[in-house]
């Protein structure tokens, strides 16, 4: 069994291309959470003896994660920017390093649709950012490094 630990899973930014991607690891994240969901289609039958019948339609995505307040930090500005400007940022959100042969997840266009600062008394000033995917020429994937 292959475990991995949270503080081992990696969240990057693209600042190239999709077809030629270069890979930014943000640092600046606490707790991360990958929200993956299908919906569901109803295709119960009489023939079902009784049960409901449910097939997976759309996958939906998101991420949920904290950053510290830092008005200087390269990819804190990125985010905050893309969330005031409704602009999208390619990111891969992976159990490992980008490099690493074996690491997987999500790889998408996101838009911010949440940019919430949280103003703790006796903690650092932190952000709490929603993204989703977003209309692209590139659909979302699950990425794994060979």
């Amino acid at each position: 069994m292959a475990v991995k630990l949270g503080l081992d899973a990696k969240l990057f930014h693209n600042t190239g291309s999709y077809a030629t991607p270069t890979w930014d690891e943000i640092t600046n994240v606490r707790d991360l959470t990958l929200n993956l969901e299908a919906g569901e289609a109803d295709v119960t039958t009489r023939g079902n003896a009784g049960w409901r019948a449910t097939v997976a339609t759309l996958k939906d995505g998101s991420i949920e994660f904290e950053m510290v307040w830092d008005s200087e930090d390269t990819d804190f500005i990125a985010i905050r920017d893309a969330f005031l400007n409704k602009t999208a940022v390619e990111l891969a959100v992976l159990d490992g390093d980008v490099v690493a042969s074996g690491s997987q997840g999500l790889r998408a266009s996101f838009m911010v649709t949440s940019f919430s600062r949280n103003e703790p008394l006796e903690e650092a000033i932190t952000v709490s950012v929603t993204m989703k995917p977003t209309y692209s020429a590139n659909p979302p994937e699950w990425m794994t490094i060979p």
